[in-house]
């Protein structure tokens, strides 16, 4: 191939979106983006969270006590007269303002009462201080076992409540339960004490059922008092009562709380504690307060909708903005060096260039910008060092082509000079021959640099095939008569084509005579035109001496023969070939050959063919 062709153009594939650094650029930013916000975020929601958790878990707290204590006020007392005092100290404790109403609206007590600005109730009030119907989200006292189905306070027991002579008495002979049960029958038990003041032995039973032990250690310990008797014949009239207007039978009540039936026909158990439920609620209605509203609010205090600024909130903060902080420089530095290493690799070789270096390379990877750019670099460099070597190639060729003629040129002058030769006809001829050689040599040098340069101008116009070919035949026919060489031209019909005429019959003049320069005498050279599909074909072939298959590949490279040890004077200036081929390609043509070793050559020339 021509090592002089006209720099080639490197096609820059386009960097596929994926494989983009300004995509990859945008990706890291968004990144780090993302990280810092959803950082900034996990921290504010995880410390709101908290707090809210917190103030949350504290209101839920003091409204449960704020109940608790006066339910238990309300279980106690009759009325609610004498409960401003503690009212007032929930509402110090707690820092609310607490306001109890009764059912018909009327104040019962306030914590920050005003007469200038009286209390006006919400629609709807905290909770409803009742002993009897108590909230079980806001009260879990489950004391005597009873609250926990009957939704009365244990703190109530009214006419179950005993002296304090038969309190302290029941209490002695509980406290000798235990200690019998601890050193007879090595049985852990304790005293508890109910709302009512009568002790209760508690032992840890497993099984459920009453041990040998208690049953030996406190015989008559739970017999009823004659108070709780009154008390209890009073709860089972009311019970009897119920359950007679719902047409069962009557039960029998015990001091613990269980029951059994009168007759044989025991009655629904969900229907004696319906009963025993609406009965107790009578039976203690007079010993309790009546219902009141419960309203708390904490005038002065706002909600607390997002965290304070606390010097454990302050370090928090402080915390995961340094660990973001980190984060965002580490992804940074790291994406910034993986950009920067590839463009300083890329700065250090074209260093090596400038200094001299012939064809300095780097590294390709991936497939963004950064390694199309280094791609474009090393086809540079490659093409620099292969531009470099043909300059020097063609400047060792030029001399030795020119070399020859103006040696000779010089040599008989110098004959002439010294009186060894005469300047007779003869060496007259034999120089005119060897200046129209160094003539013949310099107009192809300005040819071929033309045609490589892209400055051959070419004036296309309609010329037709056969005639060309027959006038080259005539104009090389004396030439190939001397060398004992016949030119044919096979008449295929018309063959039409648009090319600048006076370049084309360059072209098929070059491979005749190129024929008839290796053809040796008696062989022929052929000439033939034809249209193939949209291409103008052109043969030239002759019966010469061939080219070998190793050779082949160099025919239209600058001053090559196949005969290295032929004349150049003879052989020509070895440049024809190479300006055909230019002249082929301006032509936006091709021309090729085929040959076989001492049998001949054919040269083929296909252009364009404009119908």
């Amino acid at each position: 191939m021509d090592r002089f062709r006209k720099g080639r153009r490197v096609r820059i594939s386009a960097v596929p979106l994926r494989r983009s650094l300004l995509l990859r650029l945008l990706a890291v930013s968004a990144l780090v983006s993302v990280c810092s916000i959803t950082a900034t975020a996990w921290v504010v929601l995880q410390t709101t969270a908290v707090v809210l958790s917190r103030e949350r878990g504290q209101a839920l707290a003091d409204d449960a006590r704020i109940y608790d204590t006066l339910l238990g006020y309300a279980a106690t007392h009759p009325s609610w007269n004498g409960v401003q005092p503690t009212v007032d100290h929930l509402a110090q404790s707690a820092g609310h303002r607490i306001v109890l109403l009764g059912e018909d609206g009327h104040l019962l007590a306030d914590s920050n009462a005003d007469r200038n600005r009286p209390f006006q109730p919400p629609q709807q009030a905290s909770a409803v201080i009742d002993p009897l119907a108590v909230d079980p989200e806001l009260n879990k006292n489950t004391d005597d076992g009873r609250s926990g189905t009957e939704r009365i306070d244990p703190r109530a027991v009214g006419p179950f409540k005993l002296s304090e002579e038969d309190s302290e008495r029941l209490t002695r002979t509980a406290k000798r339960v235990v200690l019998c049960l601890r050193e007879f029958y090595d049985t852990p038990a304790h005293v508890q004490m109910s709302s009512a003041g009568r002790p209760k032995v508690v032992v840890t039973n497993p099984g459920g059922t009453p041990t040998v032990g208690e049953q030996r250690c406190s015989p008559g310990f739970t017999d009823p008092t004659q108070s709780e008797e009154k008390a209890l014949e009073g709860l089972t009239s009311l019970v009897n009562a119920c359950l007679a207007r719902r047409e069962v039978d009557g039960v029998r009540l015990a001091i613990d709380g269980s029951w059994e039936p009168r007759t044989r026909h025991a009655p629904p158990a969900s229907t004696v504690l319906s009963c025993l439920t609406t009965s107790r609620s009578q039976q203690l209605a007079p010993y309790v307060a009546p219902a009141a509203l419960l309203y708390v609010s904490s005038p002065g205090r706002t909600a607390t909708t997002f965290f304070d600024l606390s010097s454990a909130n302050r370090l928090r903060i402080a915390g995961w903005a340094a660990a973001v902080l980190v984060m965002t420089v580490t992804v940074t530095t790291l994406t910034g060096i993986r950009l920067v290493k590839p463009l300083r690799t890329l700065t250090k070789a074209a260093m090596r260039m400038e200094g001299g270096e012939a064809s300095p390379s780097v590294l390709v990877r991936g497939g963004d910008e950064i390694a199309k750019l280094s791609a474009a670099f090393n086809a540079m460099s490659q093409r620099r060092e292969q531009l470099e070597s043909a300059r020097r190639d063609m400047t060792n060729d030029i001399a030795h082509e020119l070399r020859t003629p103006v040696s000779n040129i010089r040599g008989w002058l110098e004959a002439v000079e010294d009186g060894i030769a005469q300047p007779d006809a003869d060496l007259v001829t034999n120089l005119l021959g060897q200046a129209l050689q160094l003539q013949h040599i310099v107009d192809d040098l300005r040819d071929l640099s033309a045609a490589e340069a892209g400055e051959l101008r070419l004036v296309p116009a309609p010329v037709e095939l056969m005639e060309l070919l027959a006038a080259v035949a005539v104009a090389n026919r004396a030439t190939a008569t001397a060398a004992g060489v016949t030119i044919t031209v096979v008449d295929t019909g018309r063959v039409p084509v648009i090319a600048d005429p006076v370049r084309i019959r360059q072209m098929i003049g070059n491979l005749v005579s190129n024929a008839i320069r290796y053809t040796p005498a008696g062989g022929s050279v052929t000439l033939s035109a034809h249209v193939d599909l949209d291409t103008v074909v052109i043969d030239v072939a002759d019966t010469g001496t061939g080219i070998s298959a190793d050779e082949l590949p160099h025919i239209f490279d600058r001053f090559w023969r196949a005969e290295k040890s032929r004349s150049r004077q003879s052989g020509g200036s070895g440049l024809g070939l190479a300006i055909v081929r230019r002249l082929a390609e301006a032509h936006q043509g091709t021309v090729t050959a085929a040959s076989t070793p001492n049998v001949g050559s054919t040269f083929t020339l296909r252009l364009p063919h404009h119908s």
